[in-house]
Parts: C-alpha cells; sequence; structure tokens
C-alpha cells in the first residue's frame, strides 16, 4: 500500500487522522468475521438477496426458501422503507412491525440469516433483535447520530454509499461506527448520480472502480448492489458477473416471484430462475478470479 499517494479523494492526513480505524494497515490488512456462520473476508462473495419490499408473510417465506436452495447466503428485505416520495397505497406501503416478524418467521422457516434496514433510532431494539445485520440505507450514510446508536448494539453493520457520497465521505461514516468498537463493519456500493444513466428509468450508475479503490485504503469488506444501481432488471445479470469480477467482498440483488407485480421496484428484480441460473455463472466467475461465491 502505497500511503504517500493515496488518492484524488483521500489524502495522507485522511488516512492518519480522519479515519484510521477504517484504514488499512499494510497491504494484507483485511476484516475478516463471520455473521450467522456466513465468512467476510478476502476471496469472499456472500450472496444477499430477496425483494424490496417485505410483501406478505407467505411471499417472504417462499422467497426465503427459493434463494437458499440457488445459493443466497442471507435474505433481504425491507419493511421499514425511505421511499422517495411520501405518499402510499395498499400495495406500495411499509409493512413496517409485522414485515420484521414475518422476516424472523422466514428466517427461521427457511433456516438462513437476515438483512434488514433500520432507518430511526426508536426501532433498533427491534430491528437489532431481529436481523442478523442492520443495514444503514443510502439517505442515512451520514445520519451519524443513527449510527452511533447502531454501533453500540454491536451488531454487524452494512453502510450503503450515498448516492452522492465520495470514498472519503463513506469512510468517515464507516469511522463513527468503528470508533463505537464495532468491527463488523461492510460496506456496500449502491449506484452513484451521475448525468448520464443509458436509461430514464435508471437513476443512479455502479460504481465499480469504487470496489478497487476502496480496497487500495480500506481494510473493510466491499459489497456491491447491482439491482438498486441499475434500476433495470435485463441489466441486473451482467453488472452482478463484473460485481465479482472486479472483487466485490459480497453482492445483493432483488429477487421476487414475480418481478413485474412486486409493490416496489418493480423495474429491477429478477425471478428465481433467473437467479439461480446467475448464481452458477457468478461461481464460476468466482473460480477463475479465486473467489467464493455464494454459500
Amino acid at each position: 500500500m502505497d500511503n504517500s499517494n493515496p488518492g484524488k479523494d483521500i489524502s495522507l492526513e485522511d488516512i492518519k487522522s480522519k479515519f484510521p480505524l477504517a484504514s488499512k494497515k499494510n497491504d494484507n490488512h483485511f476484516s475478516e468475521f463471520s455473521v450467522a456462520g456466513v465468512q467476510f473476508g478476502p476471496n469472499k462473495c456472500p450472496i444477499f438477496a430477496g425483494p424490496n419490499m417485505v410483501e406478505s408473510e407467505e411471499l417472504i417465506k417462499d422467497v426465503a426458501i427459493n434463494i437458499k436452495k440457488r445459493g443466497a447466503s442471507f435474505l433481504r428485505g425491507g419493511a421499514f422503507k425511505p421511499l422517495t416520495f411520501p405518499y402510499r397505497s395498499e400495495k406500495y406501503n411499509e409493512t413496517r412491525e409485522r414485515g420484521i416478524e414475518w422476516m424472523q418467521l422466514a428466517s427461521s422457516y427457511a433456516d438462513i440469516p437476515i438483512i434488514t434496514e433500520i432507518m430511526e433510532e426508536r426501532y433498533i431494539p427491534l430491528v437489532s433483535q431481529a436481523s442478523d445485520i442492520l443495514q444503514i440505507g443510502t439517505r442515512n450514510m451520514q445520519n451519524y447520530p443513527l449510527l452511533t446508536a447502531c454501533a453500540k448494539t454491536k451488531k454487524p453493520i452494512m453502510l450503503k454509499r450515498g448516492f452522492g457520497c465520495s470514498l472519503r465521505d463513506w469512510l468517515g461514516a464507516a469511522e463513527y461506527i468503528l470508533v463505537e468498537g464495532n468491527e463488523r463493519v461492510i460496506l456496500c456500493e449502491r449506484g452513484i448520480v451521475a448525468p448520464h444513466t443509458h436509461r430514464s428509468s435508471s437513476r443512479f450508475l455502479l460504481d465499480l472502480q469504487v470496489v478497487p479503490a476502496a480496497q487500495e485504503v480500506t481494510h473493510l469488506p466491499i459489497v456491491t448492489d447491482p439491482s438498486h444501481a441499475c434500476f433495470w432488471r435485463p441489466w441486473v445479470p451482467s453488472l452482478a458477473k463484473a460485481c465479482v469480477a472486479v472483487g466485490s467482498n459480497g453482492l445483493m440483488m432483488e429477487v421476487h416471484p414475480k418481478p413485474k407485480e412486486a409493490a416496489v421496484d418493480p423495474l429491477q428484480a429478477i425471478d428465481y430462475e433467473t437467479f439461480g441460473s446467475l448464481v452458477i455463472q457468478l461461481k464460476e466467475i468466482g473460480k477463475a478470479c479465486n473467489i467464493d461465491v455464494g454459500n
């Protein structure tokens, strides 16, 4: 690791004093830890899969069974959702406490650990009791009181990159968690704002370059989320393959039994068959790159 010229956005002084806990000490420094029996570390790429919204008990149980047998390591799903607009309908609505309960039931039913988003400090006891990993979403990446409160639970935390934030901002946010003594921090790239995104429905671009860039300066694992980044189902498999090839330390994808009928983000979710065949291909790419993909 060449600390003499860390990069455009990150200075040597940043590494020394702004986020010393998030910074690599040497080229071989990499966080390795286990969550519910799933290993995180170099040459590991666990898969997080599931619907954007936990719509019903029946649906999330069905998803849990089907993604696990196809290679997923974690069940993901949102019960508390920071939806872009405040308007709701019977279909387009948060399931909140019921959704958390359904996630727990699905986890036990399929014997698969779960990750779900935490949005407010008042729900930390509920969500931390239910979820194996607490997810901090992109809109809350710099909500430092929330980060600090979640860190104190000592639960593993996935910190999604803010879609307008630099790598420097991202590592600064991670430091708020690490300084509380919580060392099981996972970073997640989920797309950034850009002038051109190639489709009118795509609001973000997947920043694959940030994976090796981050791995030069931080020991924390870097997960990628191609589903949220591209917002377009046909592109997800190609981007997921690229994520593994570039060295991602985890992969998050939206999977739904009937993607076009998904309550939230129906344009980006893939179905079970697509997910299953994709995991097989991802494992082959992983073999070529010396990366262990999935469960």
